[in-house]
């Protein structure tokens, strides 16, 4: 059995509350992170949810680049870090996973989403604890299953992901057709 943290480095996010705000136009400004934004990057599809909150400091923070693996030990799920959220500045919620070379970044989001193995080890460990939150210990002591040669998880990866995204498309797709519907159906009924 391979750990976690025999395949991934860990950068935890930068604690919030001692992230110091200026209001000085010369300082960075930084949007936060959130959990739509894992979701959004999962699906590869942003929902244009433009309420993010925002800072100006001065402080070195922990920000994301396009690609990167995050896990949120809020809801534990990870997702690939997509264009639209580089430079994001990432909280204490969040852990960067940075993966070598015995592992393919989009299968180890799959495995961290779906694989049963996985789940069960972090159903045990929230057992009785009263804050359904991840702790980064519980993270890098993930048990990994056998991993597939890198080939064989790069096209699972990449299935995973485009499943995703097509999943999101039609679901968007059907919600669409039920909005034009009642709208069809509002002005029928008006005449």
């Amino acid at each position: 059995m391979k750990r976690l943290d025999n395949v991934a480095e860990f950068v935890s996010g930068s604690p919030q509350f001692r992230i110091k705000e200026v209001f000085e136009d010369k300082a960075p400004l930084y949007i936060y992170y959130d959990q739509q934004d894992i979701e959004d990057d999962l699906i590869g599809i942003d929902s244009n949810d433009s309420d993010s909150k925002q800072v100006r400091t001065f402080d070195k923070v922990n920000t994301l680049c396009q690609g990167d693996v995050v896990f949120s030990l809020i809801s534990g799920k990870s997702a690939i870090v997509g264009a639209n959220h580089r430079g994001y500045l990432y909280t204490q919620n969040y852990v960067k996973l940075i993966t070598n070379e015995k592992i393919d970044s989009k299968y180890l989001v799959y495995l961290l989403n779906e694989d049963k193995f996985i789940k069960k080890q972090f159903q045990m460990g929230l057992q009785g604890s009263q804050v359904l939150k991840y702790t980064l210990k519980q993270v890098k002591e993930l048990e990994l299953p056998n991993l597939a040669p890198i080939e064989k998880q790069r096209i699972i990866g990449e299935i995973y992901f485009n499943q995703l995204r097509l999943e999101a498309l039609r679901n968007r797709a059907a919600n669409l057709e039920s909005t034009l519907v009642l709208e069809k159906l509002k002005e029928a009924s008006n005449k």
